[in-house]
């Protein structure tokens, strides 16, 4: 079985084309914090017994209509399986904060359901995270700095979100 993989950036002479200095740095910086962010953003959560995983369910649940959206959406919105989806969503209906609910119009698929639970896990939470996501990122960054990041950013996110779901 043959993959289709996009064809490698070369140079005029058929060689890799590698990162300079410049962009490995740029790069490496990415990876940096994007790692320790996360981890950061993570630890901060931990107290409420709550991972970046959780948290992130919670806001597009608490975000939606009804507090609810169908599993194969969610699971779209936070670039999970299906199938880790599940798992996480199971750990979450034991902790009370979500439920799953059948779908009327599709006996196979399924909602899940912030609970009031949930969405008082999110009041109590939010107000922690936010700080913790100035006091770490949005802080130290002056406004022309993010404006900067936000357009910097953008055609990269733009470019990863018209390949998602493509091989």
């Amino acid at each position: 079985m043959e993959t289709e993989t996009a064809a490698l950036p070369q140079t005029e002479s058929g060689g890799t084309r590698w990162l300079t200095d410049a962009e490995q740095c740029a790069w490496r910086t990415h990876l940096d914090v994007s790692r320790l962010l996360m981890h950061q953003l993570e630890k901060d959560l931990q107290p409420f017994g709550l991972t970046n995983n959780d948290y992130e369910i919670l806001v597009n649940l608490s975000e939606s209509a009804d507090h609810r959206m169908r599993m194969s959406d969610l699971a779209t919105a936070t670039l999970q399986s299906k199938s880790r989806l599940s798992h996480q969503i199971t750990r979450m209906e034991a902790a009370g904060m979500v439920r799953r609910v059948n779908c009327e119009s599709d006996r196979r698929g399924l909602f899940a359901v912030l609970t009031d639970e949930g969405m008082e896990t999110m009041r109590k939470v939010a107000p922690h995270h936010v700080a913790s996501v100035r006091r770490h990122f949005i802080d130290l960054l002056p406004p022309e700095a993010l404006a900067a990041l936000r357009e910097s950013l953008r055609p990269v996110a733009e470019h990863l979100r018209g390949n998602r779901g493509k091989a």
